[in-house]
């Protein structure tokens, strides 16, 4: 990847993307999967992995490809509950990066503000290093950055629909009154222009998964957002062109001289 590093929680990373694990149709698609993306953070739900009784080497698969691992408390409902997860994940995982997530409401899997800045106080208390899964609201971030957190993960659309960035005026307004904190957009890119579009807006990095494991050929789809996560960077750092409300002729010739051989 040639984008410029950033360097979360103190870690220099050269990828821009953030990749779930869940739901590839085997082990050796999500390998070959998280190669084609470039990745180097892969997320891992901990409730799923409990779930199905061991993980089988599946996390160790994950980390072979060597890539670090995200924890993510996903399916907690509570402060309480995700904290508890949490240091079980520390314990199994060995690391004290950590994704946070409180659902609040069961339709949209909306976080939940309170909960959420709750959990993020004491897991930051606790020596992590946390990653929360929020809304696009300016003051829910603002708490969890006084939480502690150094890093906010702000929807694009609610988990799994696909919708890519329905307020990019939210996202914006988050680029511009945190200037100097790492945005990821995470939950609802459906498609590489989503991601591009998030790029473009200033932001830092992308989080997804279902778009590309749900995909007819996951790895050419994980392939594909690189790309376009690179190419909205590119577009950020070069200078993304104003819209205009009136047309602006590209190539004015009255009134100025020019060559003709």
């Amino acid at each position: 990847m040639t984008s410029s590093n950033w360097a979360p929680y103190g870690v220099e990373l050269t990828s821009r993307f953030l990749l779930g694990s869940a739901g590839y149709p085997s082990p050796q698609v999500l390998a070959e999967s998280i190669s084609a993306s470039g990745t180097q953070v892969v997320t891992v739900g901990l409730k799923r992995t409990l779930a199905a009784a061991g993980d089988n080497g599946f996390v160790a698969g994950i980390v072979q490809s060597g890539v670090r691992l995200l924890p993510n408390t996903a399916g907690c409902r509570s402060a309480r509950e995700a904290v508890t997860l949490a240091h079980m994940a520390r314990e199994l995982y060995g690391t004290h990066w950590i994704k946070l997530e409180v659902v609040g409401d069961e339709h949209t899997l909306q976080p939940d503000p309170w909960g959420t800045v709750e959990a993020a106080a004491q897991l930051i208390r606790d020596g992590f290093a946390v990653f929360p899964y929020c809304t696009d609201d300016l003051v829910t971030c603002q708490r969890l950055l006084d939480a502690g957190c150094q890093l906010l993960m702000p929807w694009g659309a609610p988990i799994g629909s696909g919708q890519g960035l329905i307020n990019p005026f939210a996202l914006r307004t988050l680029r511009a009154r945190l200037p100097g904190v790492p945005l990821v957009v995470d939950a609802g890119i459906g498609a590489p222009s989503h991601a591009a579009a998030a790029m473009e807006l200033g932001l830092d990095a992308v989080l997804l998964n279902s778009a590309v494991s749900q995909a007819v050929d996951p790895v050419r789809m994980a392939r594909a957002f690189a790309l376009a996560i690179e190419a909205g960077r590119a577009a950020h750092v070069a200078g993304v062109m104003a819209p205009q409300d009136m047309a602006v002729a590209s190539t004015p010739v009255s009134g100025h001289p020019f060559l003709i051989d």
